[in-house]
């Protein structure tokens, strides 16, 4: 099996480099002071304790890789509709991309089975724009938990999750799911094959309450679950984002409660969440596929969902108005 990492950031690299440790053919597509360190050096990488260098081919071309079985897409989802230049050189008739993402993917209502099946939605695949550079049968559904940060170039520290569950579009339990679920768990990851949309949903409770509280209060996990008011505000928000899920037909397992879901969080201490990350580096926030489809789809459904809507409603325009600023900046 070949792998090209598109995308060879904190998540990308670290899956990457544990694919290559193990025996897969991977080549990671970086850019810059990270790319230049990974070629000088190879890709250091502090997991569990251990501080390990991979030697795996690094590139900012995917010419010189070309066609491939798997492109593990480690972009954010706003890149996805203007990645297609260096998607394309990656792609053959039968590889297949896993998008390794947060909230709702383009290719959600694709091949889904429920009322709503087909539907695009516009937050995350606006006009098409996505499924044009990505079409939807090349997905491969996936839950991404390793959470993991860039220290220095060159340089990944893992810091928690191993989990990396991945799901066919309509549900089956295909041949190219199961290969590459296998070179995954050979890599360490805990990757089943399941029904992933239950899956999305349910790490989406977490992602659509942690992560817009972070940015907008520029606190910690265990600093929202420990402050009362904060706390009883994520759990009205993964009671909302539960009522959507089961409305259209994929709800969260039952076995993960949301106290057991706050438990979590607050074993993962004091850290920042993705978009608390990206607010401090001056990227855009994940604002559309974490919030905005969501409430695209409580639309569809007919929920009310409140509190997601003043959440979603205040971090966009903490987004709009800060991409505002800076680009009024001489």
């Amino acid at each position: 099996m070949r792998v090209a990492v598109l995308g060879a950031g904190a998540i990308g690299g670290f899956v990457g480099s544990m694919l290559a440790r193990s025996g897969t053919d991977v080549t990671l597509i970086a850019r810059g002071e990270h790319l230049a360190a990974i070629r000088r050096d190879g890709l250091r990488v502090l997991v569990d304790g251990r501080d390990m260098v991979v030697d795996v081919p690094a590139t900012d071309d995917p010419g010189v890789i070309g066609v491939v079985d798997v492109v593990l897409l480690g972009l954010k989802a706003y890149s996805y509709a203007s990645c297609g230049p260096l998607l394309a050189p990656l792609l053959g008739p039968d590889t297949s991309v896993v998008a390794a993402q947060n909230g709702i993917p383009w290719w959600y209502f694709y091949r889904q089975g429920g009322p709503f099946d087909g539907r695009r939605i516009q937050s995350v695949d606006p006009d098409g724009a996505v499924s044009a550079v990505i079409a939807p049968e090349r997905a491969i559904g996936c839950v991404p938990y390793p959470a993991a940060e860039i220290v220095a170039p060159g340089v990944i520290r893992h810091l928690e999750g191993m989990q990396f569950p991945l799901g066919e579009t309509d549900r089956s339990k295909s041949d190219r799911c199961r290969q590459f679920a296998e070179a995954m768990t050979a890599a360490g990851f805990r990757s089943p094959v399941t029904d992933i949309r239950p899956q999305i949903w349910l790490k989406l409770m977490g992602n659509a309450a942690f992560n817009p509280i972070s940015a907008l209060t520029r606190s910690t996990m265990a600093e929202i679950s420990a402050h009362p008011a904060s706390r009883a505000l994520v759990v009205r928000l993964m009671e909302e984002i539960a009522e959507i899920a089961a409305a259209i037909g994929d709800p969260p397992p039952s076995s993960i409660t949301i106290e057991r879901r706050l438990a979590g969080a607050e074993r993962v201490g004091h850290h920042k969440t993705s978009m608390l990350q990206d607010l401090d580096a001056g990227k855009p926030l994940e604002v559309d596929a974490l919030l905005g489809a969501v409430v695209e789809i409580a639309d569809m459904v007919g929920a009310e969902a409140p509190n997601l809507r003043a959440v979603h409603a205040t971090v966009a325009l903490l987004d709009s108005t800060r991409q505002g600023r800076q680009a009024d900046r001489p």
